[in-house]
């Protein structure tokens, strides 16, 4: 894939805090220990990228956040660049927990843009039904998102909705 970046950093910093958001994403969310082997992260980093392709073509911003996602899990650029045109298959993370985070790391990619179309919530509530998490917990996620600022549901808020699917 060919992607030129071409953006005013300060501005970009402004409109959607990404400074703020990435920082979040390494202290909350991203823990490379988690991840058990190297397949499972590139599996992750694919189900991603096909999800920010949802609108067709993927904005710098998303690259960008996918990008920061790569090198916390020590994927190289090439290698990160090469699963836009060469996706890895499909690996069920293990852990109830995984499946909550990289469901988490979806809702923000999605709001990353300030758009979320029809289409992307069909596919984000999919992937979340083949992580196996339930129906209502994925709904309930969707309609809280809309309470907090930039559309950010904590991590807080977001593992005790999944907990209630076990109680």
């Amino acid at each position: 894939m060919n992607c030129t970046l071409f953006f005013d950093e300060r501005r970009i910093m402004k409109d959607y805090n990404l400074n703020k958001l990435f920082k979040f994403i390494k202290l909350k969310i991203m823990n490379p220990s988690n991840m058990i082997n190297r397949v499972e992260k590139l599996s992750l980093l694919s189900e991603m990228i096909a999800f920010a392709q949802t609108d067709e073509n993927i904005k710098s911003i998303e690259y960008k956040f996918l990008f920061s996602i790569a090198k916390q899990l020590d994927i190289s650029k090439e290698d990160f660049d090469y699963l836009f045109d060469h996706p890895v298959n499909y690996v069920h993370l293990k852990s109830h927990s995984e499946r909550i985070v990289q469901f988490h790391r979806l809702v923000l990619l999605m709001n990353l843009d300030n758009h979320i179309s029809n289409k992307e919530l069909v596919k984000l509530h999919n992937f979340g039904l083949r992580m196996g998490l339930s129906h209502e917990s994925i709904n309930r996620v969707l309609d809280l998102m809309e309470s907090f600022p930039n559309k950010i549901v904590p991590p807080d808020f977001l593992i005790d909705i999944f907990k209630v699917q076990y109680n």
